[in-house]
């Protein structure tokens, strides 16, 4: 039986950076027999981060959120994954709010704030995270310690694939004021020669959560 993979896209931009990954990923995914599917949060219908009505932590609903909106069926499907690929781009040194709502509705229903039993979620999904940023690979080592360390405890066994240094723009030269901040030339360079490697890399990973 093929194994079925969820993607969550938690970045807005179509055809861009963490767009372009998610979709190696898939695609590798894909190349080994997974099921795809995909969810753009950016899209979906309207929801919200954690509301913290604890109905998770009652036992008949042990382990599920019982808040019923645009996040219910991303939930669900990754409750019953074999993998999951969630991709966002870097706003502000964090994740985006998208991906924060997401994030909190994932964890919160499997914490069970017992020391005995710290977490309640009895099927592990195996996690990769794709951060994109127009930072260096390492400037935020932390943040994404943190997440692979929590994804791990609460999820599954979790992986994170930076891709840095991205082009934002197709030309830099049309903004209103200059970005002088960075070398427009450097950050094109980068993105036809580096920029397809992460790709092949995100490929393989998918693959390989396929396996």
């Amino acid at each position: 039986m093929s194994k079925k993979i969820i993607v969550v896209n938690a970045g807005p931009r179509t055809g861009w950076n963490t767009d372009t990954l998610l979709t190696q990923a898939a695609e590798g995914a894909k190349s080994e027999g997974a099921h795809v599917e995909r969810f753009d949060l950016f899209r979906l219908e309207k929801y919200t981060g954690c509301i913290s009505c604890f109905g998770c932590k009652r036992e008949k609903n042990k382990g599920r959120c019982v808040c019923r909106d645009g996040l219910t069926a991303v939930l669900d499907a990754v409750s019953e994954a074999d993998g999951l690929i969630v991709g966002s781009p870097n706003y502000l040194g964090e994740l985006t709010a998208s991906f924060r709502a997401f994030y909190e509705r994932l964890i919160f229903r499997s914490l069970t704030y017992n020391i005995q039993t710290p977490c309640c979620n009895l099927h592990p999904v195996p996690v990769l995270l794709i951060m994109t940023s127009n930072a260096s690979e390492n400037a935020y080592a932390d943040l994404l310690q943190n997440y692979q360390q929590t994804l791990s405890r609460f999820v599954g066994p979790a992986d994170v694939f930076v891709c840095a240094d991205t082009l934002q723009l197709r030309d830099y030269r049309k903004t209103d004021w200059p970005w002088t901040m960075f070398d427009p030339a450097a950050k094109q360079a980068r993105h036809e020669t580096v920029f397809p490697q992460q790709c092949r890399a995100a490929f393989e990973k998918g693959a390989a959560m396929a396996r």
